[in-house]
């Protein structure tokens, strides 16, 4: 597919990651139906350096710009949805923390050290009893203070690529403090277990198990900062990974579609059905669609490049994420449309696009709160 999203600037790195995604869509069936973690995938997205790309320059990084990582990043969902979402987490808190620089220097630097050596990180935020960590429940993990660290107890859901994460950004609350603390725990940490508990019929490949800490020590540095109080939630570009992803398998969609339509000729016609007026149809709403939703996301990720008033940016990124999601899932409905009855034939991908586009409802920010805050500012 001609991709007119790609610059002079981009066209190096995105070919170098286009050569994997034929091996990526061949892994896809396998991943989704055993349920198993894409680990072959991330090995080969390490070996070309894609992980490392996020840090800054100085850091041995490439200081990937927000556009050219949702490019990436929708790329590499058209061959796996599950390895997009799930090294999307990596990639972006990487950019994050090297955007906002919210930690003391040592603590970044000890981060982002070991990310150029290849280690993958996220964020282990949400929990059974709080739900999303956008909606503002109080982690029910503990982190207690002793002489010389601290000790963790709890458990946190969705931790994303799991199998293969080095070190895991918990949230806990610290009762001394009466506040909330991000802490950095390594893999390898006593008293830190993976349970697997991923069991859902979309998104089958991340990993999402739950991470166990019983009695977990790390030493005083590993408490990266306190969060919330008097400072305000900032404005998030990088969580346009999650729309670039879904919008990845729409793409992907939409290709399986034209492929088949051109190709498909039953005997009752002349031809293929590309020629009929109602695919046709179809098949301009997709486009129409997929026009709509890319370039919406990729003005924003610009004005967000270009360092316009990012904060005021927060709605406008929400907005992205509803339209771009809700877009992706019209797309793969009207593919399947296309593709008629064997679209629901277990090898056929079609049905494993339908099921993984849905998981975006899910992800963060939610419809009904991007909605709700629209309205609130247009009432202001």
């Amino acid at each position: 597919m001609h991709n007119s999203f790609i610059t002079d600037s981009n066209k190096e790195s995105y070919q170098k990651l286009a050569a994997l995604i034929p091996a990526f869509k061949e892994r896809a069936q396998e991943i989704d139906e055993k349920s198993s973690f894409p680990f072959q995938n991330i090995e080969d997205l390490k070996n070309v350096g894609y992980t490392t790309w996020s840090l800054s320059e100085v850091n041995g990084g490439e200081n990937l710009s927000l556009y050219d990582f949702l490019l990436y990043q929708e790329l590499i969902a058209q061959g796996d949805s599950s390895t997009a979402l799930s090294i999307g987490w990596h990639m972006g808190i990487t950019m994050d923390l090297r955007d906002k620089q919210p930690w003391k220097p040592e603590t970044l630097e000890f981060l982002f050290g070991k990310i150029r050596k290849g280690a993958l990180v996220n964020s282990a935020a949400t929990e059974p009893k709080t739900g999303s960590p956008t909606r503002g429940g109080l982690p029910e993990t503990k982190a207690e203070r002793t002489k010389d660290g601290w000790v963790l107890n709890g458990r946190k859901t969705f931790t994303t690529m799991s199998p293969v994460l080095d070190y895991f950004l918990v949230k806990a609350f610290v009762p001394e403090a009466n506040q909330v603390a991000q802490f950095i725990i390594p893999r390898d940490t006593p008293g830190l277990s993976i349970e697997e508990t991923w069991d859902m019929i979309a998104m089958r490949g991340t990993g999402s198990h739950d991470l166990v800490l019983k009695d977990v020590w790390i030493p005083k540095e590993y408490l990266a900062e306190y969060i919330g109080g008097s400072k305000k939630p900032g404005a998030n570009g990088w969580l346009l990974h999650i729309p670039a992803c879904y919008i990845g398998i729409a793409i992907a969609a939409r290709d399986y579609a034209v492929e088949f339509a051109k190709t498909y000729s039953p005997n009752s016609i002349e031809g293929t059905i590309s020629e009929l007026p109602n695919v046709q149809m179809q098949m301009g709403e997709i486009e129409l669609e997929l026009m709509k939703a890319r370039h919406f996301m990729y003005s924003v990720a610009r004005k967000w490049d270009e360092g316009q008033k990012r904060e005021e940016l927060a709605g406008e990124l929400a907005a992205v994420k509803h339209v771009v999601t809700n877009s992706a899932f019209q797309v793969v409905d009207k593919a399947m449309r296309i593709v008629g009855a064997r679209s629901l034939q277990r090898q056929n991908p079609l049905q494993r696009y339908y099921r993984d586009v849905r998981a975006g409802l899910h992800n963060p920010p939610m419809d009904d709160m991007t909605l709700i805050n629209l309205a609130k500012q247009a009432f202001k």
